[in-house]
C-alpha cells in the first residue's frame, strides 16, 4: 500500500483532523474547493463525483488544508448517499470547528440525467415538522 492510500484508509477524523489556532483579530471568511470528491453510491456501488465547497468565518479554530484533503479523500471508498455525505461533511466540521458561519455545497457531477446541488449552511435554520 502506497503512503498516501495508508492515510485516506486509516484516517480517523477524532485524532487527525488537524486545527490550527486562529489568531486573527479581523472576522474573514475561509472557502476552499474540493474538485475531486468521490464517494460511492450505496445502491449500485458505482462512484459519484461532486466539487465541495466550503466557506466559513472561523472563530477560535482554522482546519489544516493537508487535513481536511486526507478527510475528504477518506469517503472515496464508503458507500453513502449524496445527501447523507453532505450532512456527515458538514456536521463534523461546524462541531470540530464552532465557526462564527459555515456553509457546505456539494455539486454533483451529473448521472443518468440527473444533476445534484446540496447546500447545508449555519445561518438556513428550518425546524422540522412532525
Amino acid at each position: 500500500m502506497r503512503y498516501g492510500e495508508k492515510e485516506i484508509k486509516e484516517f480517523d477524523v477524532e485524532k487527525d483532523l488537524e486545527l490550527w489556532e486562529n489568531k486573527a483579530e479581523n472576522d474573514y471568511v475561509i472557502k476552499i474547493s474540493l474538485p475531486e470528491f468521490m464517494c460511492l453510491c450505496p445502491r449500485s456501488g458505482y462512484p459519484d463525483f461532486a466539487t465541495l465547497n466550503l466557506e466559513y468565518i472561523p472563530d477560535q479554530f482554522v482546519v489544516e488544508l493537508k487535513a481536511i484533503k486526507i478527510y475528504i479523500n477518506s469517503f472515496m471508498y464508503k458507500n453513502i448517499s449524496h445527501e447523507a455525505v453532505v450532512n456527515e461533511i458538514y456536521s463534523t466540521l461546524k462541531a470540530k470547528l464552532k465557526p462564527k458561519w459555515i456553509k457546505l455545497e456539494a455539486d454533483f457531477n451529473p448521472r443518468g440525467n440527473v444533476h445534484t446541488i446540496i447546500e447545508c449552511r449555519s445561518d438556513l435554520v428550518v425546524p422540522k415538522r412532525n
